[in-house]
């Protein structure tokens, strides 16, 4: 059974039909961009536009920029901070008239890309980071995922780390590949001190870009770019609504 995901992130929400079971979209991707302001009520026409653009009527995934438990968002990165303490569960039901899935939308990419991308062979302690408008991580021991860590917010000499090494920084200060990848190998640094991990899976759009940035990272944890790039988070997503 095909299932909507939504990938709801700071710059755009993308949406696709998924099968979960084979971690593939199954419809073209449909992206439009994230209102300004990002509150609730407008994110959530969006969606309802959304789910009108793919006549669906059948399950829902949906991954927010949020620590998100039970429904309910207790942070908002790169969006507004009306979403803060919202029960979103209950709150895109009255707007759509749908029953829907949420979860942390780092931790729907790195649920797609443990089960069908660059992560479906790792053993031990994997982090997957997706690199866009913030940065968002998924923990995982195994195939266990660590709900919620929100690691992209560490701060690195005094700022949180997505305000220094993001890919939106990169593009905003017009940097080099080489001069970023000095400030995200300082994240990554910071990353290894506290977690050791096995494994790092770099996502987001620029990880299509790896060759341009990895040979400057100077870590010792073995790193690979996502194999799902931007899809991930629509795939999670859909995995997370799946009844299977």
């Amino acid at each position: 059974m095909d299932i909507l995901g939504i990938d709801i992130g700071g710059s755009s929400l993308k949406a696709a039909t998924v099968n979960p079971d084979q971690g593939a979209l199954t419809s073209e991707r449909l992206v439009i961009p994230t209102p300004r302001p990002a509150t609730p009520e407008a994110v959530t026409e969006r969606l309802s536009d959304i789910i009108d653009a793919f006549a669906w009527s059948g399950p829902i995934g949906c991954g927010l920029p949020a620590v998100v438990r039970n429904g309910v968002a207790y942070t908002a990165a790169n969006i507004d901070t009306g979403w803060l303490n919202r029960d979103v569960g209950q709150l895109i039901r009255s707007r759509t008239g749908h029953q829907v899935a949420l979860c942390n939308d780092a931790d729907a990419a790195g649920l797609a890309e443990m089960h069908y991308g660059a992560g479906r062979d790792a053993t031990g302690t994997t982090l997957v980071i997706t690199v866009g408008t913030g940065l968002g991580t998924a923990l995982f021991r195994g195939r266990t995922l660590v709900p919620n860590t929100e690691l992209g917010h560490l701060l690195i000499a005094g700022e949180d780390a997505e305000t220094v090494a993001s890919a939106a920084v990169r593009t905003t200060l017009n940097l080099t590949y080489r001069d970023w990848a000095m400030r995200f190998d300082t994240y990554l640094h910071r990353l290894e001190e506290l977690l050791w991990p096995d494994l790092f899976i770099i996502g987001g759009e620029i990880s299509q870009d790896h060759a341009d940035f990895f040979p400057f990272l100077t870590i010792k944890t073995r790193i690979q770019p996502a194999a799902l790039r931007n899809n991930a988070g629509i795939i999670g997503a859909a995995m997370v609504a799946s009844p299977s």
